[in-house]
């Protein structure tokens, strides 16, 4: 039942997103034709791609395309749209799974200090700065990244992938992965170093959500009868909040990572 809902609701966002590109204002036809085209120009290539058609038409046409593995041509790149797709996805994967990284491991170090300093100036801080994460914009921390980082104290790299000047002779697009595989670890460096800025822009409003959850997850945790018991056996707090409540108050949060990665 899963998988047809799951279908339904992926046939229905594909409509709604047809019909909106369809709708809203723009002409694809005027930014491929050249300049200066006469009228039966525009309605001969207005043709050829089936845009004189109805929409409901237009829309048959077009999924029907997607069945067979075919999802047009750019019009800025000239390209085969899926064959874009499957060349920028590895940059794609490894920047997303970056920023869920520190994400969880920023979200987890808050979540962690605001418990173990709670009702302390510390975690008031701590509280406030987090939500300047959540409610600040990403392209904000973006930018503020790139002029610090890289303007103000050129520490980091403000754009690409990798150096240059560094040959790694890989085969694929999975710069860490694959150097990680074939042992170029000066290569690998230098491409977390390119990613460090967009990652932590990503990871941000995450981390404040992980963050939020699971100092939530753990206060309600900390009040256990086991928490109790454990500090009646002699544990220390560091064990406890480490080992009893952290282990406790992770599911919540690990099911909202889940959910947010798809947001990366």
């Amino acid at each position: 039942s899963r998988a047809v809902s799951a279908v339904v609701t992926l046939l229905g966002v594909m409509v709604i997103v047809f019909v909106l590109v369809r709708v809203v204002p723009g002409d694809p036809i005027a930014m491929m034709i050249a300049p200066g085209a006469s009228d039966a120009d525009f309605a001969a290539l207005r043709a050829h791609y089936g845009l004189d058609l109805p929409i409901w038409q237009q829309f048959g046409v077009w999924f029907g395309q997607v069945l067979q593995g075919n999802f047009g041509t750019s019009i800025s790149l000239k390209q085969n749209v899926l064959t874009i797709i499957l060349e920028r996805l590895p940059a794609t994967l490894e920047l997303a799974v970056f920023a869920l990284v520190l994400a969880v491991v920023w979200g987890t170090f808050i979540a962690l200090v605001s418990t173990a300093w709670r009702g302390t100036a510390l975690e008031r801080i701590i509280d406030n700065f987090n939500g300047v994460m959540l409610a600040v914009p990403d392209f904000i921390w973006g930018l503020t990244f790139v002029l610090v980082l890289g303007v103000l104290l050129p520490v980091l790299p403000i754009s690409g992938r990798s150096d240059p000047t560094i040959d790694a002779g890989l085969s694929t697009q999975f710069y860490v992965l694959e150097g990680l595989l074939r042992g170029h670890v000066v290569f690998v460096w230098d491409v977390l170093r390119h990613m460090i800025m967009p990652a932590l822009t990503m990871s941000f409003p995450l981390a404040a959500v992980i963050g939020r959850v699971l100092k939530n997850a753990m206060m309600d945790v900390m009040v256990q009868d086991y928490i109790r018991l454990a500090r009646i056996k002699g544990l220390s707090s560091l064990r406890i909040l480490l080992q009893e409540a952290l282990r406790n108050a992770a599911v919540p949060a690990l099911a909202l990572t889940g959910v947010q990665f798809t947001f990366l």
